[in-house]
């Protein structure tokens, strides 16, 4: 056989099987050719230069190693051709995915990050969002905890970087989601200009300069905080979308960063009370520099990767539900109409209604199912119709007032003590004639605080369909102080 820069892996130990314990033993590098996958995909399309270039050695000396175990092992005399080429890029959508994972394994493992840049870009060149999602999702499919995905993410993206910003995301209609989430980012970077001067004047300052500037501080990070809306939204409309193709794992990695954010907003408000200026401005700057990272990892992975892998349906599902969370900092242009009109959109594409159930404005469920939620509300819930006749009450196991099956298809006032009827009559009439929404009351009963409120129920035009009576009892809620945030089972 003649041994060449460009001769294949997969091809060379076709035909010389006993290379393969060879080429382990000489570099601990080569130790991932033991995995059929690994020989299945990079083994079919990598060249022994490109293997040199991955083991660490020159091309002659891995040729002349691989040519005397050949003559010792096999008796053959391989021919040699020691001139270099230049190496194409892996073009194998699978070889690259596996390139891709080996190198993040590598860097987790501790490799050196110009040495991996270096090889990635020999391997690979040009690396697309979708492949960095899809070499993310399996890394986590294969065993890889989320939480160490999430460790290294920026590691990841620095040793891409080049091939990132190398790619331009397509310009977005006015209002398509992805354009206002881009204008959201816009108005967001000016507002981390404005956080990062005052934190450089506290820190120029001290403690005095906490206290003169505190005022500004809890406004700028107020309004810096309204970033909530826009994790929201990738949160409730993006994720759900994308797991539902089977893209679930840079979702979670973003968000546990979200979440890390938000805990970062929670302690600067802290320490801002606090008065420690020092730790405040080093938090700050380091809170900045994660929201600076949230960005570049928006537009340079999520949004294309998004763009590419949702639909037009999916696309007007993400509109439809956004005005429900709401915008940060800007207003959604009106230019950019979605391909399918909202109502014939369904929550989710991979979601199907059973026939059984019935359609809610968010979801479905069996009659079953709301019996069971509605016996299981830490409230009682009593409905009055339009024409004031008891329609139903939660039958709960622990109710606040008696109710017994007789007062379904009263009319509510014959449920009221003569006494507290011109009450009732009151806040029905004010709710019919559209004066009020609700009424409220909380009284002690029993060495227990209860609250009651009453609720107009209208439908979308307005129109008055009955109330809804909601009583709490509130005793040990109103005892609450401070944060539990872990659960603390046994």
């Amino acid at each position: 056989m003649r041994l060449t820069a460009r001769t294949k892996i997969d091809e060379l130990l076709r035909k010389y099987p006993f290379l393969l314990d060879f080429l382990v033993g000489l570099t601990p590098k080569f130790s991932r050719l033991k995995s059929p996958v690994m020989r299945k995909t990079i083994g079919k399309v990598a060249t022994l230069q490109q293997a040199a270039s991955f083991g660490g050695m020159s091309l002659p000396e891995l040729l002349r190693k691989i040519q005397a175990e050949i003559k010792r092992a096999g008796g053959e005399e391989a021919e040699l051709d020691l001139a270099e080429t230049k190496s194409e890029p892996i073009a194998s959508k699978e070889a690259r995915l596996e390139v891709l994972k080996d190198i993040i394994r590598e860097l987790h493992e501790g490799g050196d990050r110009e040495e991996l840049k270096r090889r990635f870009a020999e391997l690979i060149q040009d690396v697309s969002p979708t492949e960095i999602s899809e070499m993310e999702q399996q890394l986590i499919d294969e065993g890889m905890p989320e939480e160490e995905v999430k460790r290294l993410c920026d590691v990841h993206v620095q040793v891409f970087k080049e091939s990132l910003e190398s790619q331009v995301l397509p310009s977005m209609v006015p209002g398509h989601p992805l354009h206002t989430l881009e204008q959201e980012n816009r108005a967001l970077e000016k507002i981390l200009e404005r956080w990062s001067k005052l934190l450089g004047q506290v820190e120029a300052t001290g403690e005095s300069g906490l206290k003169q500037h505190k005022d500004a501080l809890v406004s700028q990070l107020a309004t810096l905080a309204e970033v909530e809306k826009h994790y929201l939204k990738k949160e409730n409309q993006l994720f759900p979308l994308l797991e539902s193709k089977g893209v679930s794992g840079p979702s979670k990695v973003m968000w546990a960063i979200h979440d890390d954010i938000r805990a970062g907003f929670r302690e600067i408000r802290r320490l801002i009370d606090s008065g420690r200026a020092v730790e405040l401005a080093a938090l700050g700057r380091n809170l900045s520099g994660m929201i600076s990272d949230m960005i570049y990892k928006e537009e340079k992975i999520l949004f294309p990767m998004s763009l590419e892998t949702l639909s037009d349906e999916d696309w007007a599902r993400v509109k439809k539900g956004e005005e429900e969370v709401g915008y940060a900092w800007v207003e959604p242009e009106k230019e950019w109409k979605p391909a399918v009109h909202a109502e014939e959109v369904s929550p989710l594409a991979s979601y199907r209604r059973p026939p059984e159930d019935v359609a809610l404005d968010t979801g479905s469920l069996t009659p079953e199912t709301i019996n069971l939620i509605l016996k299981r509300l830490p409230v009682d819930v009593t409905f009055v119709d339009e024409n004031d006749t008891v329609r139903y009450y939660s039958a709960s196991s622990e109710r606040i007032f008696p109710r017994s099956p007789a007062v379904i298809g009263r009319r509510v006032q014959n449920c009221h003590p003569p006494a507290s009827v011109h009450v009732v009559n009151r806040i029905l009439d004010a709710f019919k004639e559209g004066r009020r929404d609700v009424a409220e009351f909380w009284i002690e009963m029993k060495e227990r605080f209860i609250h009651i409120r009453y609720f107009a129920v209208r439908d979308e035009n307005g129109a008055y369909k009955g109330c809804l009576e909601v009583s709490q009892d509130v005793t040990d809620i109103r005892k609450l102080k401070e944060q539990k945030r872990l659960l603390d089972w046994e």
